[in-house]
């Protein structure tokens, strides 16, 4: 009979023992209740000890969380909605503050609470700026302060909250093509403005070509009209030299040049008179002679043939 009876206090024993021990992983945190109450928090990993039957251990994951929230629309101050999704990453701080915010239900009540927290500030602080402070580099100040913002308010639930992140910010599907239009004809502006900048820029530069072009032409016939001058100088020079040399023959080659001048082309007429001093090299001693010579009766068709 002894036995049994010592069997059945070791396997009593050793249920009593496996009920009175626990293990924390390095992963989590582990908390023991009594009745309900908190009586000991168990952080570090390892073998821990309880009461059986009356004490039993609840745990909580000690890791990083992540949180991604919905996408939620907010106005901001140009009343231009927008379509915002952020993301946070938090964990457990205090076990014994987390118990008491959120209850048994756990994780789970945790991510709705701080998701609401963080819909909250994000509307506040999307709701206090224009658009495109979301849309530029102000955006990652915006995030600093939803993220200061909901650290303070996450205390109370026993969470640390170590980042906040906009995934998105994005305009409604119905306001696309609007702000696309928009920004389009905004470029095209600004391109017209490079042109008409560009168009300036060239008209200065052919301006400032064609005052140089004619400011080099101008000297060139000044510089021409003075080589000119100085030909036309010299040519008077020689011809009033020649013309001193022999003022006869001179005069000679001044009518020769006229004459030359003055005949041109194959039906050249001249109305001049006979005794005309233009033909005066033209006219011989004969011919000045020959109204003198004209034969009594001879007609004066046959003087004017001779």
């Amino acid at each position: 009979m002894r036995i049994p009876i010592l069997i059945g206090v070791l396997v009593a024993l050793g249920f009593l023992l496996l009920n009175s021990v626990f293990t924390v992983d390095e992963r989590q945190k582990a908390m023991v209740l009594q009745f309900g109450q908190v009586r000991d928090i168990r952080e570090n990993p390892g073998l821990a000890f309880k009461v059986p039957f009356i004490q039993n251990v609840v745990y909580y994951d000690s890791r990083i969380q992540g949180l991604d929230t919905n996408a939620l629309e907010v106005t901001p101050l140009d009343d231009r909605r927008l379509i915002v999704d952020a993301f946070a990453r938090w964990r457990i701080s205090d076990v014994a503050q987390f118990r008491r915010a959120v209850g048994v239900a756990g994780m789970t009540a945790a991510t709705q609470r701080l998701e609401a927290i963080l819909n909250a500030n994000v509307r506040e602080a999307l709701g206090s700026v224009r658009s495109e402070a979301v849309l530029s580099a102000d955006r990652v100040g915006l995030m600093n302060r939803i993220r200061d913002q909901s650290i303070q308010e996450a205390r109370d639930l026993g969470i640390e909250i170590i980042d906040v992140r906009l995934k998105r910010a994005d305009l409604p599907e119905q306001n696309l093509k609007a702000t696309f239009d928009r920004m389009e004809a905004e470029r095209q502006r600004e391109a017209a403005d490079e042109r008409a900048r560009g168009q300036e820029a060239a008209q200065r530069v052919r301006a400032q070509a064609d005052r140089t072009a004619l400011e080099i032409v101008s000297e060139a016939d000044r510089d021409a009209q003075v080589i000119r001058g100085g030909a036309d100088a010299e040519r008077n020079r020689v011809l009033a030299e020649s013309y001193g040399a022999d003022p006869e023959f001179f005069a000679f080659l001044r009518s020769m040049d006229a004459y030359r001048a003055s005949l041109k082309g194959d039906n050249a007429t001249l109305l001049v008179e006979p005794d005309s001093a233009f033909f005066g090299y033209l006219h011989s001693p004969q011919q000045r002679s020959l109204p003198e010579a004209m034969a009594p009766g001879m007609p004066p068709a046959a003087a004017s043939a001779e």
